[in-house]
């Protein structure tokens, strides 16, 4: 397979599969070994085993981190900090790609970045949307409901007034507290339920501290 005829086969994939070009009258092996040439030569970015990117200059669109998170790990979505962040709940920058998973907790070092996956439990697997990122590139995300509760459920302490007051969440407004409340209560977990409290009375106290102004 010649250079221009992978470009044909996957024209505007952000990322794409080895699969995807073993389809019809080709040879397997020589195609997984012209794979390995183009990576080698910096044509293509391989993110794992079996999933690549186009390196530039012959990127047609920048895969965006959470469509590759969702790729890297399938049965995942991006949560925890990456979420909120994305929704401007927390000030900081997140250089990591944070994701939970019912499968094995992992991380992917690839050429695009860090990419975190942190297992729950398969009754926790709720809670997340499939969105659209822009450029036909959808990705699953937590809601920034059960982003929080995320969190929250995987750090030790994470229910502490101390722990949430260190994230230093912001527009507490685009919280569905009732939505936060049925969430925390589906586990029935004392852990959730009262950081579910706490962000509650966060919400109300910023609020009125907006009346206020």
């Amino acid at each position: 397979m010649e250079f221009s005829h992978l470009l044909h086969a996957i024209e505007n994939e952000p990322v794409f599969e080895t699969g995807l070009l073993l389809s019809g009258d080709v040879d397997p092996f020589n195609t997984r070994k012209q794979l390995t040439r183009w990576t080698t030569s910096g044509k293509l970015f391989q993110l794992r085993r079996g999933l690549y990117c186009l390196a530039p200059p012959y990127q047609k669109v920048i895969p965006h981190p959470f469509l590759i998170a969702n790729r890297l790990l399938a049965g995942s979505y991006v949560s925890l900090q990456s979420a909120l962040a994305h929704f401007g709940m927390i000030p900081e920058l997140v250089p990591t790609t944070t994701s939970v998973t019912t499968t094995r907790t992992a991380t992917f070092h690839t050429p695009l970045g860090q990419y975190d996956f942190h297992h729950i439990q398969v009754g926790w697997l709720r809670g997340f949307t499939r969105a659209n990122l822009g450029n036909d590139q959808w990705a699953f995300i937590a809601t920034p409901e059960k982003a929080l509760l995320d969190l929250v459920y995987l750090q030790p302490g994470g229910e502490h007034e101390d722990f949430l007051l260190s994230l230093r969440l912001q527009a507490l407004d685009r919280l569905n507290l009732d939505l936060l409340q049925h969430l925390a209560a589906y586990l029935d977990k004392p852990k959730l339920l009262r950081a579910a409290g706490i962000i509650r009375r966060l919400a109300e106290a910023e609020k009125a501290d907006y009346k206020s102004l």
